[in-house]
């Protein structure tokens, strides 16, 4: 019975160890996420960029979960949550937060370090500035908070959302479809990277994205973006007032955020580690072991 007994509280610890699945109601919205750790332990949550989802911390949160309660949400719109079309969701960054916000609350999350990765950034800052109490430190991957991070690349998006007319919109960049999917984890990267992504990242998002009124959606959060430019003052109020802590991972191939973003987060903060990876938009798909460790001793050293 001893070894039996040994064996099944093993298995248990196991099993904490391991990243599990979970659907939930937030305010009559399905929402998905996936969890591994324990309550109770400092917690992480882990908020995905465009077009991908919890899916894109897959290889990273197992390295995590000995040392913290991680949180890794599907934003509404994205993955496996709810789709629900513009006409019934108001798809803006700061009330996708809010959503989020619920969700922490139900869980009973009340502090936590937040992981900001593209789209995921505005979302993680507006639960910053609304209550930085609640932020233990900030890990930054191509998560942008500067004019710095926005080359050349993005004159079309600031001419459109300064003249939001139909020729404006015409001169922007060809993106939501399945080739623009595809792009956000392969362009600009050699070929020796390319073969590191695995291709079903980019079909399930692309799949996801499928469903009736989804690009509307995603495009209504691309014109949201012009507010969280707008915010990047407040932004970095913020980071002067409360200087949280802060883990900068960064791809220096990211064709869509400078890798000068970097040096502007070193500028802004007392207390910042930056590794910079050869590597593109989405580092967790090449760099998952790298970025773990560091995440894992970044939330160890600042519990």
């Amino acid at each position: 019975m001893g070894d039996l007994g040994n064996d099944l509280r093993e298995d248990a610890m196991q099993a904490i160890q391991k990243v599990r699945h979970r659907q939930i109601d937030v305010n009559g919205l399905d929402v998905f996420y996936r969890e591994a750790g324990r309550p109770g332990r400092p917690a992480v949550l882990l908020l995905h960029g465009f077009p991908s989802s919890s899916h894109t911390f897959r290889e990273v949160m197992p390295t995590l979960a000995d040392v913290a309660h991680v949180i890794a949400p599907d934003l509404p719109g994205f993955g496996m949550s709810a789709s629900p079309t513009v006409d019934s969701y108001d798809y803006t960054f700061e009330n996708l937060s809010r959503t989020i916000a619920h969700l922490l609350d139900q869980l009973d999350i009340e502090r936590f370090f937040v992981y900001l990765h593209d789209f995921g950034a505005p979302v993680g800052y507006h639960l910053a500035t609304r209550a930085p109490h609640r932020i233990r430190g900030l890990i930054v991957q191509s998560g942008n908070a500067h004019e710095d991070g926005l080359g050349e690349q993005w004159d079309t998006a600031r001419a459109y959302w300064a003249d939001p007319t139909d020729d404006r919109r015409a001169e922007l960049p060809d993106w939501l479809h399945f080739a623009g999917t595809r792009d956000q984890y392969l362009a600009g990267l050699p070929e020796y990277l390319r073969v590191l992504h695995p291709p079903e990242s980019w079909h399930l998002d692309w799949e996801r994205m499928s469903r009736p009124g989804n690009i509307e959606a995603q495009f209504a959060l691309f014109t949201d973006y012009a507010n969280h430019v707008a915010r990047f003052e407040e932004i970095a109020e913020y980071h002067r007032a409360h200087q949280p802590p802060a883990l900068v991972l960064w791809g220096r191939r990211d064709p869509y955020f400078d890798v000068a973003e970097v040096l502007a987060y070193h500028r802004a903060l007392d207390h910042l580690d930056a590794h910079i990876y050869d590597g593109g938009h989405f580092l967790l798909e090449t760099h998952p072991a790298e970025c773990a460790e560091l995440i894992r001793a970044f939330v160890l050293d600042n519990a």
